[in-house]
């Protein structure tokens, strides 16, 4: 069975990639989790894979800081985990999804295909 999917009763439930919101009242930082999708927001996760701060470290230092382990998350999109809205930008501002978009396997066209086949029938 794949990581990505569990098993509950008579269900398969899919896992995301989302933010669990930790940190200060007023201040907030988050963590990139895996989660599956039926988990409350700050519930349970399977793993840690970054974190978030949408306020910077300090008031003279105003701009998001994140951090996100791109091999993890590559794995994770490769079981199927679908990413939220917030977190896809997080990837892409991270270089986590060109990476799993150039660990994509090449699809071969299917006029490539009908080349090869009319070669083999020849």
């Amino acid at each position: 069975m794949d990581q990505d999917k569990r098993i509950e009763g008579n269900f398969v439930v899919t896992v995301k990639l989302r933010l669990v919101r930790m940190g200060k009242k007023k201040q907030p930082t988050y963590r990139v989790v895996a989660a599956e999708s039926r988990r409350a927001r700050s519930g349970a996760f399977l793993e840690i894979v970054g974190t978030y701060q949408p306020r910077g470290i300090s008031v003279a230092n105003p701009e998001m800081v994140y951090s996100i382990d791109n091999d993890k998350v590559v794995r994770w999109l490769q079981q199927g985990a679908q990413p939220s809205e917030r977190v896809a930008k997080l990837l892409k501002a991270s270089g986590a999804l060109d990476a799993f978009e150039a660990a994509k396997p090449v699809k071969v066209a299917k006029a490539d295909k009908a080349d090869k086949s009319d070669k083999v029938a020849q």
